[in-house]
């Protein structure tokens, strides 16, 4: 082997290969997003044991192979405990680690996206605010990372910057009453087109120190279910299993046959 490599960053995805070992996928912070094998971390006893699994954040000793790199030491400063032993916690907690993995690239700069990442993962367990919102806040900012943000700022039409807006989804931006036209559109409120300008401008650090009434809330869910619908081409598994216990849970509380 080479010279070792010190990486900070957080394991996304990780995989049983053979009788001990495991692969697994690392967004870093000097490399970007990587493969990684981790000899003998199965075994009973490893050290390696709990420190390979998802959501594990932390420092990783590893050497760089052609293809993938083989971690041999890991100092793991946060394994977000407290979003791991939430069943719903944690199935937003997979999401964002799908969603990173999708959007991150091997020798990339995504500093931005792991910092992202660490900060919603906090976000999820700090009991604080509305997990829904630390989804959609998640979701728009992971796509302006990767340029594929609407312009909520100005009409597209004529640049007027005070509104009210309709957000075309195929035009990639918001339009004023005189310039909608009969474009298909979903109407911002005012308290809706402040809460997403402030997500794609406040530092990350400050991301999650706001909440929104119900109302915003789900004005907000249908733009980036739109959004992405029309921009992510992949399904996500943990979004379907947050969807199937969120469904449940709904007819649980309007149904008192199931109570």
């Amino acid at each position: 082997m080479g010279q070792s490599i010190r990486l900070t960053g957080m394991v996304l995805s990780a995989a049983p290969i053979g009788e001990y070992d495991k692969r697994m996928t690392l967004l870093t912070k000097e490399r970007g997003k990587i493969s990684a094998f981790a000899r003998g971390a199965r075994r009973p006893g490893s050290q390696l044991l709990a420190s390979v699994n998802p959501f594990s954040f932390g420092k990783f000793e590893a050497y760089e192979g052609r293809n993938s790199y083989t971690v041999v030491k890991a100092d793991i400063s946060n394994y977000f405990r407290e979003v791991t032993e939430d069943m719903a916690s944690a199935c937003y907690g997979f999401y964002f680690l799908e969603v990173a993995d999708y959007y991150a690239r091997e020798n990339a700069n995504e500093v931005h996206m792991l910092k992202l990442l660490y900060q919603s993962m906090r976000a999820l367990g700090n009991g604080r605010l509305d997990n829904r919102l630390v989804r959609r806040v998640f979701e728009l900012r992971a796509m302006a990372a990767n340029g594929e943000y609407p312009d909520v700022f100005s009409c597209r039409g004529c640049r007027d910057d005070q509104g009210p807006f309709w957000l075309s989804v195929k035009d990639g931006g918001v339009y004023c009453q005189n310039c909608r036209g009969a474009r298909p559109a979903i109407g911002l409120d005012a308290a809706t087109l402040y809460a997403m300008q402030y997500i794609l401008t406040s530092s990350i650090e400050k991301l999650y120190t706001f909440t929104v009434s119900e109302e915003v809330l789900e004005t907000l869910g249908r733009v980036m279910d739109a959004w992405m619908g029309a921009y992510v081409d992949r399904k996500f598994h943990a979004l379907e299993i947050l969807r199937e216990n969120e469904g449940f849970a709904r007819e649980f509380l309007e149904n008192p046959r199931l109570q």
